[in-house]
């Protein structure tokens, strides 16, 4: 059993356990939107309830507090869309991977200033080379991301077996 997690505005955020939903509620950072039937706590004055779909709560966070964001292949494939960026192809993020522009075999690091995400194909093409090398173009040159927009929820299989408590939030 999972819980939906809101953003302020409504849109949905991403899965979570339906644990860490009950201990945002007790810290007061979600609103609990829609309970499912299932009791998880049950003492003679208490009764509670699994959270079905929670609600962040809005906060202005001062811009000095802002994290960083972190490097990783998720936020890489946000950064770029989802995109190839060599032949531009959207594809789903199983069918990603990251291109070091800079081979790392010749020195080329992992970081936002040298991975790109690439198609399979385009990688197979380029291998150890730079893109000069291997006649591509990159469409984009690799930047450290100051914010990235929150990740689109990527239910698995569509809609199908999604708990009809979610029915209302996800499209």
């Amino acid at each position: 059993m999972h819980t939906l997690l809101l953003l302020p505005w409504m849109a949905p955020h991403k899965v979570i356990p339906w644990q860490r939903a009950i201990v945002l509620a007790l810290l007061g950072k979600v609103e609990v939107v829609v309970e499912y039937d299932e009791v998880v706590y049950r003492r003679p004055s208490t009764l509670l309830r699994a959270p079905a779909v929670v609600r962040m709560r809005a906060h202005k966070p001062h811009a000095a507090t802002r994290a960083a964001v972190r490097f990783g292949r998720e936020n890489v494939f946000r950064r770029d869309g989802y995109r190839c960026q060599y032949c531009g192809a959207e594809l789903r993020a199983s069918q990603l991977t990251f291109d070091h522009v800079l081979p790392r075999a010749r020195g080329g690091r992992t970081d936002w200033e040298n991975i790109v995400t690439c198609c399979r194909p385009c990688n197979d093409q380029k291998r150890d080379r730079t893109p000069d090398e291997a006649g591509m173009i990159l469409r984009r040159r690799p930047q450290k991301p100051v914010w990235l927009p929150p990740a689109e929820l990527r239910l698995r299989g569509a809609l199908q077996g999604t708990p009809a408590e979610w029915r209302g939030f996800v499209s």
